[in-house]
């Protein structure tokens, strides 16, 4: 109750001070858990005396000696996990993951397990890398290892580290991951899925991404048309979500929202004479067969691999990592390939306007992959090309120029804009945020960092 009558008298300060000490000592006591469960497996060790009885192993449902962590960890009596488990509140299945990845940290990630005895990486960074690399060899895992070791600090949020880890797993065995393509490739389905319930069903598609694509973009065109005949519907479809007071109007239009109309997308595309039926959402002259959708699917590619005869890793914007033998099998018979040579940035020059150019964009979108609000996650192409320092025109302010923009949702523009936020970029891509409580962030291509209480840079 003590405790609790000193949080409640807390000011904002102290509230947000607070905050940091209680995350960094999670984070210590994560560190702990590991290096506890590491000494585990070091004491079930099948070669130490006394561990398995040799007697025993062969006769059926004997304990017996498994390799819980990748290539080159040491093997560990089976039931040892349980009893861990046990004590720490978890699943005998949660321990095993506990103590495989506490192996692979110490044997296959020497420089995460470095960053994470310092403070300087979240045990769960470091253990996503671990399940993510423990089919790969150990000379590949040290090679992811180097790659993320850096990044996994928490400067980039967890599904930009997630993507990275991913896309380095693909990078270091190329060959594992086509044969994951080759294996996924006969795992398309079109189905119902689950049991129908008051009317209402689903129908799950699984197949190549440009074909999910196409649909997509079919399905958002034919939607779109439809908006005029289908107009949105501005009230709630639930009527306890309805204002007091204001009743629904019963208007002679058929009103629906974007999901109705993409749903009735769907049926036009697969049985266009059926909605010809009903005369409040037949599609009159819209001709369905002239509806041919143009996809655009962007895929990043090291140019020094061109005409490699070895695997090598592209990057699908907005998906992940594909092989280069994916693009060409897959993407090579249907699509017409634009290439876009990657020339530097800041080659652009400024335009004496407050629109932003397409090129300026592009360039952007190289110099700040993300959202440039301290630890933001949106990678999203749709976000908001914000000019750091406000535009004016007759040189008032800052130009429309690289190195005076910077993409943002629109929420972070909006606290940018209005929320006593204070950024600045000194450098083309490197920003310098102040929060209102005078906390200052750094935000680069390679994530966030708070510079001014280098203690808490990875609480």
């Amino acid at each position: 109750m003590a405790g609790t009558l000193v949080v409640e008298e807390m000011s904002e300060d102290a509230v947000l001070e607070a905050a940091t000490v209680c995350a960094r000592t999670l984070q210590q006591a994560e560190v702990e858990l590991l290096r506890v469960a590491y000494r585990w497996a070091v004491l079930h060790d099948p070669a130490r005396p006394g561990v398995l009885d040799p007697d025993e192993v062969g006769k059926p449902g004997r304990e017996q000696a498994r390799r819980l962590g990748g290539a080159g960890t040491a093997e560990v009596a089976e039931f040892a996990a349980a009893e861990l488990g046990a004590r720490i509140g978890r699943t005998t299945h949660a321990a095993v993951a506990l103590i495989a990845d506490a192996q692979d940290l110490r044997h296959r990630h020497p420089q995460l397990w470095g960053r994470v005895l310092a403070g300087e990486v979240r045990a769960s960074y470091a253990r996503f890398v671990c399940t993510r690399t423990r089919e790969l060899s150990a000379a590949e895992a040290a090679y992811v290892d180097a790659e993320v070791a850096e990044s996994a600090d928490g400067r980039i949020p967890w599904s930009r580290f997630e993507a990275l880890v991913i896309g380095k797993v693909a990078a270091a065995a190329p060959a594992l991951a086509r044969a994951k393509e080759e294996r996924a490739r006969r795992a398309t389905f079109a189905k119902i899925i689950g049991k129908p319930e008051h009317g209402m069903a689903s129908f799950l598609i699984r197949a190549p991404i440009p074909v999910i694509a196409q649909l997509d973009t079919a399905i958002t065109a034919l939607a779109e048309r439809l908006r005029e005949r289908l107009p949105d519907d501005p009230h709630p479809a639930d009527p306890m979500d309805q204002p007091a007071g204001e009743e629904r109007p019963d208007t002679a239009a058929t009103v629906v929202s974007g999901d109705e109309r993409r749903v009735l997308a769907v049926l036009m595309l697969a049985n266009p004479q059926t909605c010809a039926t009903d005369p409040e959402t037949d599609p009159g002259d819209l001709d369905i067969g002239a509806l041919v959708p143009r996809a655009e699917v962007v895929v990043h590619l090291d140019g020094r691999s061109i005409g490699s005869d070895l695997p090598t890793i592209a990057r699908l914007e907005g998906h992940g990592p594909v092989t280069t033998d994916w693009v060409r099998d897959v993407l090579g018979p249907h699509a017409v390939f634009t290439i876009r040579p990657v020339l530097d940035p800041l080659g652009h020059a400024p335009v004496d306007a407050y629109e932003i150019p397409q090129r300026h964009r592009r360039a952007v979108r190289l110099l700040s992959p993300a959202d440039v609000f301290p630890f933001a996650s949106c990678t999203s192409d749709t976000m908001q090309v914000d000019h750091t320092e406000p535009y004016r025109p007759h040189g008032r302010g800052g130009p429309s120029a690289i190195g005076n923009y910077g993409p943002l949702t629109q929420t972070h523009h909006r606290i940018k804009t209005f929320g006593h936020w204070r950024v600045r970029q000194p450098f083309p891509g490197v920003f310098v945020w102040r929060d209102p409580h005078g906390a200052l962030y750094l935000v680069d291509h390679t994530g966030t960092r708070r510079v001014d209480h280098p203690t808490d840079q990875a609480a």
